[in-house]
């Protein structure tokens, strides 16, 4: 190295004695090292940079990003072409703006649309009916020929008038009803006991209906087995209908009950009197215009 540099200093003295300008420098070498040593230095940094930077997926969505996008992008797209049928406006394709259909044409969509709706459920079981179709007739129920057959033997057998209005209550096991009139109610009871065999009084309650009263009677036969709903209206004001103990001896005590309650009179009864408050009971505690003594009570 002592050698080289001597060397080096004779070729310039000589340089100098003889008037000629110094060689230059040979920097080639360290010029090359330097650019030897950041060539390789750059596949380390884009190899780092490689690392660092996540692989893009190839388009057609084949990737995990291109899979987690499709469904999303699906339902833009359905969203996009819903809001394009809602407005009239026809379907475009990508890049390009919808174009908005005229009124005869979204019209004749329209139509289209509802005519297919509405083909779809008429094959399902569910077409509506037209509006001016009649409703299917109603069954007979069941058992209209026993409330017939009552409302004939009345009418023959006691009065063309005795019966006031009948009908099947539908609710209560299309239980047969018939109001007989007032006045011809104790020969009914007399004419259903003696002809239907209705032997069995059930039931016999009262109601009050404000503009007038009512006492309610369930009958059945145990002969036959026919069950049938007796009613008989009163006046309001001076309540009356005949006591049919003597015909169903079951009907004293709630004959007592509808006289203690609602102040219904039944003449014939053999001892109408009250049977749970004490006889010096002021008025009749189920009636509608009833006002208690003690409110508190």
């Amino acid at each position: 190295m002592t050698e080289h540099k001597d060397q080096e200093q004779l070729q310039e003295q000589q340089a100098a004695a003889s008037g000629e300008a110094p060689a230059a420098k040979d920097t080639t070498k360290p010029e090359a090292a330097a650019q030897g040593e950041a060539s390789a230095e750059q596949p380390a940094e884009k190899g780092s940079a490689a690392e660092a930077k996540p692989a893009e997926a190839p388009e057609g969505g084949t990737g995990a990003a291109g899979r987690n996008e499709g469904p999303a992008s699906s339902g833009v797209k359905a969203e996009t072409s819903g809001r394009q049928a809602a407005s009239g406006e026809a379907p475009a394709s990508d890049g390009e703006k919808p174009k908005r259909l005229d009124p005869a044409e979204r019209e004749a969509r329209r139509a289209a649309a509802l005519a297919a709706k509405a083909a779809a459920k008429a094959a399902a079981g569910g077409g509506d009916e037209g509006e001016g179709a009649e409703p299917a007739p109603k069954e007979p129920s069941p058992n209209q020929p026993l409330l017939d057959k009552i409302v004939a033997l009345i009418r023959d057998q006691v009065a063309p008038d005795a019966v006031e209005d009948q009908y099947i209550n539908e609710a209560d096991s299309h239980l047969p009803v018939v109001v007989v009139k007032n006045e011809h109610w104790l020969k009914t009871a007399k004419l259903l006991k003696q002809s239907l065999k209705l032997d069995y009084l059930i039931n016999l309650s009262g109601v009050d209906y404000e503009t007038y009263m009512e006492v309610v009677y369930h009958i059945e036969s145990f002969q036959t087995g026919e069950k049938y709903c007796l009613k008989v209206r009163t006046d309001r004001e001076a309540p009356s209908i005949a006591s049919v103990t003597p015909v169903w001896s079951t009907a004293n005590w709630p004959e007592r009950e509808v006289y203690d309650l609602l102040g219904i009179q039944f003449p014939g009864h053999p001892d109408l009197r009250r049977i749970l408050l004490p006889d010096d009971w002021a008025g009749y505690p189920l009636r509608k215009d009833y006002e208690p003594l003690d409110p508190e009570v």
